[in-house]
């Protein structure tokens, strides 16, 4: 690593260090739920770390980058310590500073480590980063592998022609995603990017999925999430399934004959999924089912659910639940909900569309007597939690996505928009708008695929997960936000595509674990000595 940043990176290590042994101090002999501001806190501090680790070794990677990329890590190290001796924004209002950990003398040697950087100015910095942007400059992003890159250059056209042109009128008309479009987008190997290859899919890594969503999310976080029911579905069945379950369902995941849709969520239960209600009984051949489930996307248009209900009425909480792999017909416009003992009803949501949303009523709908994921009752809940990694992984690669075109039309704008004689990409606070989402996208980014490479080494993963769309979903939030501010009025206007990128941007901290249920997996787990 350059010596420039070395010695900054360790000292923000030693500082993470010193949170870490606060946090667990205070905790001892009690319940981290009472005291998760100074948890969470610890968990965006760590995270933060976590960051500048991944920008230094996308450094080191690419032989000590361009003069954009060491302007760029620059400001990443200038910004994040920043925020760690100062204030790190844990939510719109929110924010950690030191004191909630006791951590005076800490942050003490942190600000002497990082004296010579916090003296200087980066305002020279920032206009360098947005100039270079302005000049159609952009960071490194070769993976120095032929495969990978040709990945990203091919889904990256596809976005371009496919969805980029027509995106903004299919949100602006709650528009499912075309059919034509779903074929193409399976012809290219989305549904099948991870499915081994001995069930019709490519077997490629993580890493892979990672640049597939993010390209696809850049054109619309719809066409970047339609694979993410596919990813879930194809794990749960490839790791958990009956040989007989892979062979009948993995190939036609894997060619987009069969759409899944996730069925997890019920109204009143959020994350706490151990209260789940919804039941299924076996009544002679075939599993019958009843309940209610909520925020189900591409309900209407899937052949397959993978609902998770309660088939042991006398387990408690979790050891309860079961995985149940539900086909059923394929809805239309005129009769979205065509199968038996099954209705619906469309939640009008801000954004994210192209799939749409549903509460779900199950009224004795009838499911297989093997639809039991794996064949045993009760695993329901294990099985799922073992999905969450490369799900939480997706949605950080979807909002890396998100995070490049707002930053995209942010300057696309401002270097079009002219007042007062010149293009507003000249004012300061415009430049640093852009700067500043550049840095954010590129930390996000690289953390993103830091820990789509820790999947792929088969190890447990839940942290570097976490932590990748904790930041990768403020990144596409901020990002948005001042790229919308950079538009001014018009941004506020449905015709510019800002608007539709702010409202899919929001989601981004909400859906696959909450920022708040991320920050609690992140500080468990470093507490109990898993990183």
């Amino acid at each position: 690593m350059s010596s420039e940043f070395s010695h900054l990176l360790l000292a923000a290590q030693n500082y993470r260090d010193a949170a870490r042994t606060s946090l667990a101090e205070r905790l001892e002999g009690q319940r981290i739920d009472d005291h998760q501001r100074a948890a969470h806190g610890f968990a965006w501090v760590a995270t933060s770390v976590a960051a500048l680790e991944a920008v230094s070794a996308w450094l080191d990677a690419n032989g000590g980058g361009s003069g954009l990329d060491r302007s760029l890590v620059r400001l990443a190290y200038a910004e994040t310590l920043g925020q760690l001796t100062g204030g790190l924004a844990m939510g719109q209002n929110e924010l950690f500073r030191p004191v909630d950990l006791g951590l005076g003398d800490a942050v003490k040697v942190l600000r002497d480590s990082i004296a010579l950087l916090s003296s200087q100015d980066q305002s020279a910095a920032r206009a360098e980063v947005a100039a270079a942007l302005a000049e159609g400059q952009w960071p490194s992003e070769s993976f120095h592998d032929t495969e990978l890159d040709a990945v990203r250059d091919q889904f990256r056209r596809f976005t371009d022609a496919e969805i980029l042109p027509y995106a903004h009128k299919w949100h602006l008309g709650n528009e499912l995603i075309p059919d034509a479009t779903v074929t193409k987008m399976a012809d290219l190997g989305t549904f099948g990017a991870t499915i081994p290859e001995q069930f019709g899919g490519l077997g490629l890594s993580k890493l892979v999925m990672c640049l597939i969503t993010e390209e696809l999310s850049r054109g619309w976080i719809g066409a970047g999430s339609l694979g993410t029911r596919s990813e879930i579905a194809g794990e749960l069945i490839a790791h958990s399934g009956t040989p007989a379950q892979q062979a009948q369902w993995l190939p036609k995941i894997a060619s987009g004959e069969v759409l899944p849709t996730a069925v997890f969520t019920e109204p009143d239960t959020g994350s706490d999924l151990g209260s789940l209600q919804t039941r299924a009984r076996i009544e002679g051949a075939q599993w019958v089912i009843d309940g209610a489930k909520t925020w189900i996307t591409h309900a209407a248009r899937s052949d397959l659910m993978t609902l998770l209900c309660r088939t042991l009425p006398d387990a408690k909480g979790y050891a309860g639940l079961s995985m149940l792999l539900v086909p059923k017909p394929r809805g239309s416009e005129a009769d979205p909900f065509p199968a038996h003992g099954m209705s619906g009803s469309e939640i009008e949501v801000l954004g994210y569309r192209g799939m749409r949303e549903y509460a779900l009523q199950f009224d004795g709908m009838a499911a297989p007597g093997d639809a039991v994921l794996g064949g045993e009752q009760g695993q329901g809940f294990k099985q799922l939690m073992r999905t969450f990694e490369a799900a939480r992984i997706q949605t950080a690669a979807r909002a890396v996505g998100v995070a490049r075109r707002a930053l995209e039309l942010g300057l696309a704008y401002a270097c079009t928009r002219k007042q007062f004689g010149k293009a507003i990409v000249q004012f300061p606070r415009v430049a640093d708008k852009l700067a500043m989402s550049l840095t954010d996208f590129v930390l996000s980014r690289e953390l993103t695929y830091a820990a789509a490479r820790a999947k792929d080494t088969g190890k447990r993963c839940d942290i570097e997960a976490g932590m990748a769309k904790l930041l990768a979903a403020r990144a596409a939030w901020s990002n948005a936000d001042a790229s919308l501010q950079i538009h001014g009025g018009n941004g506020y206007a449905l015709e510019y595509e800002i608007s539709r990128v702010l409202c899919d941007a929001r989601i981004l901290n909400i859906f696959e674990g909450a920022a708040e249920i991320q920050a609690q997996v992140i500080a468990r787990g470093l507490l109990d000595g898993r990183n």
